[in-house]
């Protein structure tokens, strides 16, 4: 349940943590309870399952708008990791039927995206656990698990340079919505393609 303090916090981050609990929560039971880090073949689905996300965003790390707020946005992007990790895996990449949620060359609603790069960076600091599940399957930064390695600076540094510069959009309260929908939308993504992907 959500403590109505938490939504009126300054930080913008801190209000998208508690307005999504509920939704994050299901998702993390939702890959504990595949078994995605029990043997290669649940990782493996896992993995394709990261593809089909990040295939949806990566359009927004070449957005000028969201560049010119969210500085080093590209060096955040992970698809091409991702990709690397199928092939270790002996997997190709996954033939998707639909269009990702953002077109490449199509300018985003800049809070909507970034409601949806909230998702995807939060899930780099729950790495550093998958990270040390992945490895007991001999996996690894650069086989396998590439995707799952930390920022040089750390997960914590990367995380926290990327939630001030998400704070200090300024935005109305109609923008605030939608980051919020955003990002209840990104946890709704991902929850169906664990579904899809994972069983």
């Amino acid at each position: 349940m959500t403590d109505m303090t938490d939504t009126l916090e300054p930080s913008r981050a801190k209000r998208l943590k508690a307005l999504t609990h509920d939704v994050h929560d299901a998702l993390d039971k939702s890959v504990m309870e595949a078994s995605s880090f029990d043997d290669l073949p649940g990782y493996s689905r896992f993995v394709q399952m990261q593809w089909a996300f990040h295939r949806d965003i990566d359009a927004l790390y070449d957005d000028a708008g969201l560049q010119a707020v969210l500085p080093g946005l590209q060096h955040r992007r992970r698809r091409a990791l991702i990709a690397a990790d199928l092939v270790d895996l002996g997997l190709a990449l996954p033939q998707l039927g639909d269009d990702p949620a953002f077109a490449a060359g199509k300018e985003a609603d800049l809070p909507t995206a970034l409601g949806w790069l909230y998702v995807a960076e939060g899930s780099n600091m729950g790495a550093a656990l998958l990270r040390k599940q992945a490895a007991r399957m001999g996996l690894s930064d650069t086989h396998g698990a590439r995707h799952l390695a930390p920022a040089e600076i750390g997960p914590a540094a990367h995380w926290r340079a990327f939630t001030a510069a998400l704070d200090a959009v300024a935005l109305t309260d109609a923008e605030e919505a939608r980051v919020v929908q955003g990002a209840q939308s990104a946890f709704a993504r991902v929850q169906d393609l664990a579904h899809a992907c994972l069983g």
